[in-house]
């Protein structure tokens, strides 16, 4: 356990060569989103498994805004043969990613882990603890101002509770899910997140407005230039997006494309101030976008058939009774847009679409039942115990 002290340079040095030692580390960590472009990194906790006591973990608390070296551990989450151990850690991946300039690898995330082992696949960590290894933690300082300096040691002992367990309930799940033969299907599944990232790139930016289909090309081309010009000014002065300019504002202004100061002042929702501030620039924007090549709508996908509704319920009922027979969470095999695109493709004769249902670990569980069960080769039915089972569906041609 940590000893209420920020760590040193020289703890980093010393933690890291332990974890590369021991194969593994938890980390965690603490960020402010608030009125900002990026989350600004504001505390990682850090647990190593400790060489001289037996199923203890110990823990330090590393503050990136003191100019601590942190290069042994970046190393280390780039090192595939170190075993990166997070809760939930999509958001910490891609911070420190960015913050810390190196690629994540060899991941096991435990609240993915989770879904594997019965619990549900949005576990929240205290509770997770409760249920694997009957413990609790406090959350006295869950919502408290981490980049305020100095740290209390009331959110010192919160942040240190957060990684404190997590190795031990590592093990134990690792534990039940290689019992079950599950633990190659979540390290699979954990894999996924070496991708996370909080990057954006201004020039697809726009792809992301709403009612960004309802414009025409000559205005899809200006709301472009605009969302890329409001992504990197918000970008240079570390604020959120919609302080800039609101979405709503953004998507009116690339419809009627003002073309002078007295124009822009007609759309709703760009204050006097921003107009002050900001007017010629968005003008330019607006300008450069209807100079611009159109952004033609793309062919959207088909909508979804009301006639399909009663494929997919049973679609999604077989795929219940597979994650109900596997011990898992169903919410990791597949959601409704992915059973939508699934059964409209069939329904069209088309080629089975790249979701991830029909891939990986959830192609070896539900795949081939799923496409027989479309294909009319099998069928669902209530069997003598009184679960659903898959049974032969029609006979082939020509029998009789």
């Amino acid at each position: 356990m940590s000893d209420g002290r920020l760590a040193t340079s020289e703890d980093v040095a010393r933690a890291a060569a332990t974890a590369r030692e021991c194969g593994r580390l938890g980390i965690d960590t603490e960020f402010m989103s608030e009125g900002r472009y990026r989350a600004l990194l504001c505390l990682v906790q850090i647990g190593v498994d400790d060489p001289g006591v037996a199923d203890r973990t110990r823990i330090d608390l590393i503050d990136p805004l003191d100019g601590v070296e942190v290069s042994p551990l970046a190393e280390l989450l780039a090192d595939p043969a170190i075993e990166i151990v997070l809760h939930a850690g999509r958001q910490d991946v891609a911070i420190l990613k960015r913050v810390w300039r190196t690629p994540i690898t060899n991941i096991f995330d435990t609240q993915v882990a989770a879904g594997f082992a019965g619990a549900g696949a949005q576990t929240g960590y205290g509770n997770l603890l409760g249920q694997i290894l009957g413990r609790r933690v406090g959350k006295t300082a869950s919502y408290t101002r981490w980049d305020a300096r100095p740290l209390s040691d009331e959110q010192l002992s919160y942040a240190a509770e957060d990684v404190v367990h997590l190795l031990e309930l590592t093990d134990e799940l690792q534990r039940r899910l290689g019992e079950s033969g599950r633990l190659d299907w979540a390290r699979e599944e954990c894999r996924r997140l070496e991708a996370a990232t909080d990057e954006r790139d201004p020039d697809t930016a726009w792809e992301r407005l709403p009612r960004i289909g309802q414009l025409d090309p000559r205005a899809r081309a200006v709301a472009r230039e605009l969302a890329a010009w409001r992504e990197r000014t918000a970008a240079s002065e570390d604020r959120p997006v919609g302080s800039v300019m609101a979405d709503p504002a953004l998507v009116e202004a690339a419809k009627r494309q003002p073309a002078s100061v007295r124009a822009l002042e007609q759309i709703r929702g760009i204050h006097p101030s921003g107009i002050r501030r900001r007017g010629d620039a968005i003008l330019e924007a607006i300008a450069a976008g209807r100079a611009a090549d159109p952004i033609p709508r793309e062919p959207g996908r088909e909508r979804f058939d009301p006639a399909d509704a009663p494929l997919i319920a049973l679609a999604e009922a077989l795929l219940r009774a597979r994650a109900l027979e596997a011990g898992l969470a169903y919410e990791l095999i597949a959601s409704r847009a992915e059973l939508e695109l699934i059964i409209g493709a069939a329904r069209r004769g088309e080629p089975p679409p790249s979701v991830r249902t029909l891939e990986g670990w959830r192609s070896e569980l539900v795949g081939e039942d799923l496409r027989s069960l479309l294909d009319g080769d099998a069928a669902l039915a209530v069997g003598q115990d009184g679960r659903l089972e898959l049974t032969p569906g029609r006979p082939p041609a020509g029998s009789t």
